[in-house]
């Protein structure tokens, strides 16, 4: 398993920016991937960004060409890189990390876009 920790979230303006960060307590180039969830109460939960092994992206597509995920594997660090955000993009965003088959999560960060 290993530990995550999200930062970053808060309360934007519609158009603004944010930046995410997940903090993994190993290194992330082991991984089998990491990425990005987030949910609204009485929702399931839904993947946002993820990132794989060898550095393949995938996006949902309600955010792609707004939102860019990357890592640092020298600070074992994700990224979620949020531009042009929109009141629909409101939610909790959950990092998780995928290592030998088990999934791991973060706490969540609360996102807030404001009309």
């Amino acid at each position: 398993q290993v530990q995550l920790v999200e930062s970053g979230g808060g309360l934007v303006q519609a158009g603004g920016s944010l930046r995410l960060s997940c903090a993994a307590s190993r290194s992330i180039f082991v991984l089998n991937g990491m990425g990005w969830h987030r949910q609204v109460p009485g929702k399931q939960r839904e993947l946002v960004a993820r990132i794989i092994g060898g550095g393949s992206t995938n996006y949902a597509d309600s955010v792609k060409g707004r939102f860019t995920i990357s890592r640092d594997n020298s600070k074992n660090t994700v990224y979620l890189q949020m531009n042009s955000l929109k009141p629909e993009d409101s939610a909790v965003y959950y990092c998780y990390a995928d290592v030998d088959g088990i999934r791991s999560w973060g706490q969540g960060t609360q996102v807030t876009v404001s009309s």
